[in-house]
């Protein structure tokens, strides 16, 4: 009886130990970097969505649900969204916050939805991605009827534990800087009041 009761013992301190020594290998493990074949794998697939929903033929207010679901899934809308609203979303309650992400989709959408559209009968060809600094910059030429093309690039980061795009530069013009200067006069007009804020961008756009 002791003999079992000694051999049960040691073998829960075995199980234990062996738990312990995984736990720390998995602490130890350095994560897997993001590398520039996944942050273009994941801009095809971006494009791909873009080209579908333009060369759709589907009416504006379709056209505009289907760039908001694309935006959605493909960008950190979040990290987005609260470095456009700036320092007040350090301030803002947590309600607010998720108010005003939604509203700042749907504003994105609508936004840029229409610009795409102008790319109807043209193309986006993603041409090359490098690594910069903690980011990927993932390239393209957006190539349209009628007009020069356009330099496109699309930052691409897994910070979030997820691989996402957290900007896009037409031209060299940033979509992140010029919407946080955007929000930020937007916010000014209603007062510094993130809930009026949040009104304003849902007949925004």
């Amino acid at each position: 009886m002791k003999s079992s009761t000694t051999n049960s013992e040691l073998t829960r301190r075995t199980l234990l130990f062996a738990g312990a020594c995984g736990a720390v290998a998995l602490r130890a493990a350095p994560a897997r970097a993001l590398s520039s074949d996944e942050a273009r794998s994941l801009i095809d697939a971006v494009v791909n969505d873009i080209h579908r929903v333009i060369n759709s033929g589907m009416p504006i207010e379709s056209t505009l649900k289907e760039f908001e679901k694309i935006f959605l899934n493909y960008a950190d809308v979040q990290a987005i969204a609260r470095s456009a609203l700036g320092p007040p979303a350090r301030t803002a309650s947590p309600g607010q916050v998720r108010a005003f992400t939604a509203a700042f989709s749907g504003y994105i959408a609508r936004k840029y939805g229409k610009r795409f559209r102008e790319f109807k009968g043209g193309a986006i060809e993603v041409t090359d991605a490098r690594k910069r600094s903690r980011v990927h910059e993932v390239r393209a030429i957006a190539r349209l009827r009628g007009r020069e093309p356009l330099a496109m690039s699309f930052v691409v980061s897994d910070r979030s534990g997820k691989t996402l795009f957290i900007d896009i530069l037409i031209e060299g013009i940033s979509l992140l800087k010029s919407e946080r200067v955007e929000i930020g006069a937007l916010l000014d007009k209603q007062g510094g009041d993130v809930d009026r804020l949040v009104a304003a961008l849902n007949g925004t756009g």
